[in-house]
């Protein structure tokens, strides 16, 4: 015989079928049931200062190709106008300008050890070798004539200059090789055609060299940074992380460098028979170390032409670091450079 439940039970068994029916009690409105996370930021961000530099009412930019930071700090600008070199400190207060006649279509600025200002000329096909004030000390190439030889460049992009004194030019737009100068400009050697493959470039678009003389040569259409002995042997190359435009190295041996995501190429009618990445879908600055792995990467929103706003940048081409950690970056559509300060 089944066994009855007892007035008591019952209702405990009902009750409990019932509360079991109701729906989950949601929170309040405006909370979570997530924890309490602590909020902490661990990553490494920046804040533009919209406020940088103090330039005076009379000095214009154009598209920004270069710049470059020197041990004081100094800010070296290397715009498409006239004065093209224009000098800020970190703080933003102006120093000084020169240049005018000096190159016609200025691309990357560098700065070597002895306080020398070297000048790549796409305009003119040469490098320039100045000292602080513009005088210039030594022209590598012939000015206002493109080619393929020891004393002829076709639009050379970049310089990096050795403890020595040797001179690296990415021979650039035209030539796709890596050129070898000594300290008086004698020319030792050269590498690279255009092309693909493993030794081949298209369009070098710029050059450092590390603490060991290791170089590393931003292979912009392919997709890569190639690293090389001085020698011009080939030691590793980075593809598929970015659209490499400029490149950094910092006294701590890190590689900073300047882009876009990788892409495939496409033609933008408003940008005819341009380079791969042009325009680019993203911005992105990348830092790695001596043997390619990614230790930081960062990423600013891509501007839109003619609105460009602080903190957006608009096909950035090149970018430095000073003590401090702060970036610097020049654009091109977005005629301008800025100031990006590390916030931790």
């Amino acid at each position: 015989m089944d066994r009855l439940l007892s007035p008591l039970a019952l209702a405990l068994l009902l009750n409990g079928i019932a509360r079991a029916a109701e729906p989950a009690t949601a929170p309040p409105a405006g909370r979570s049931d997530n924890p309490d996370y602590p909020r902490v930021n661990l990553a490494a961000y920046y804040e533009a200062d919209p406020s940088w530099p103090e330039r005076p009412p009379n000095l214009p930019w154009g598209d920004v190709p270069g710049i470059a930071v020197d041990k004081e700090d100094n800010v070296w600008v290397f715009t498409r106008t006239n004065p093209p070199v224009q000098v800020f400190r970190a703080d933003g207060k102006f120093v000084r300008a020169w240049g005018e006649g000096v190159v016609s279509r200025p691309h990357h600025l560098r700065i070597d050890r002895e306080g020398n200002v070297w000048l790549s000329d796409k305009g003119w096909h040469f490098v320039r070798k100045c000292t602080p004030e513009g005088k210039v000390l030594l022209t590598l190439g012939t000015p206002g004539q493109k080619g393929l030889g020891p004393n002829l460049f076709y639009k050379p992009t970049d310089i990096a200059i050795a403890p020595n004194g040797d001179v690296f030019i990415s021979d650039g737009y035209g030539n796709s090789r890596v050129s070898h100068f000594d300290r008086n400009g004698k020319f030792i050697k050269d590498w690279g055609a255009m092309g693909s493959g493993p030794r081949d470039f298209s369009i070098p678009h710029a050059i450092v060299l590390d603490s060991r003389g290791r170089l590393y040569v931003a292979d912009r259409n392919n997709v890569r940074v190639q690293v090389y002995s001085q020698a011009g042997r080939l030691l590793d190359s980075w593809a598929n992380l970015i659209v490499p435009w400029g490149l950094w190295m910092t006294a701590k041996d890190e590689l900073w460098v300047c882009g876009s995501s990788p892409m495939s190429w496409q033609v933008d009618p408003k940008y005819p028979a341009m380079p791969l990445g042009c325009p680019p879908k993203d911005q992105l600055f990348m830092k790695f170390n001596t043997s390619g792995k990614l230790l930081q990467l960062w990423s600013v929103p891509k501007a839109e032409d003619g609105k460009e706003r602080p903190g957006e940048c608009n096909w950035v081409h090149c970018l430095a670091l000073d003590s401090k950690g702060n970036i610097y970056a020049g654009d091109i559509v977005g005629k301008r450079a800025q100031k990006f300060v590390r916030k931790n």
